[in-house]
């Protein structure tokens, strides 16, 4: 399975050296020793959603989205539906942060599943960091890495 950790980044807005682009790097990084990763931003919803209509597989690819009104879970229960659709075969995981002000009706409908990473409302680039350390976390969870402790 390849995951690919999205986000709605204008360029206007985009950084390189902020501390939160190394810890990006440095857990796609980390999550790749055990499952395809990747991290790609887009200027706007449309070329996410263009793009991702537009990925091989004999299946489209699976997207989860994040949003507010999302359903949230454990690390552990993260993990187990990462490894669900990994052993159901799913060739393409897009995980996607969406734009300042929430997705549209068009990529909610288009979403498998809406993901809520919690009530508090974090920056793009924080919530990139916490999503991808908790795609890392999974990934530990599901070979039984010891990276995850249980707390």
């Amino acid at each position: 399975m390849k995951i690919t950790l999205t986000a709605i980044l204008p360029k206007s807005s985009r950084t390189k050296a902020e501390a939160t682009d190394r810890l990006l790097t440095d857990y796609v990084a980390r999550t790749a020793r055990y499952l395809s990763c990747v991290s790609q931003a887009f200027d706007t919803e449309a070329a996410l959603l263009d793009w991702l209509d537009q990925q091989p597989g004999r299946v489209r690819a699976y997207a989860i989205l994040l949003d507010s009104r999302g359903q949230q879970f454990t690390s552990e229960e993260f993990a187990a539906r990462l490894g669900r659709l990994r052993d159901d075969g799913t060739q393409r995981l897009v995980l996607g942060i969406g734009p300042a002000d929430g997705w549209s009706a068009r990529a909610r409908e288009r979403a498998d599943l809406l993901f809520s990473l919690g009530r508090l409302t974090l920056p793009h680039q924080l919530a990139r960091v916490v999503l991808a350390e908790q795609v890392y976390r999974a990934a530990t969870i599901l070979v039984g890495h010891p990276y995850h402790s249980g707390h």
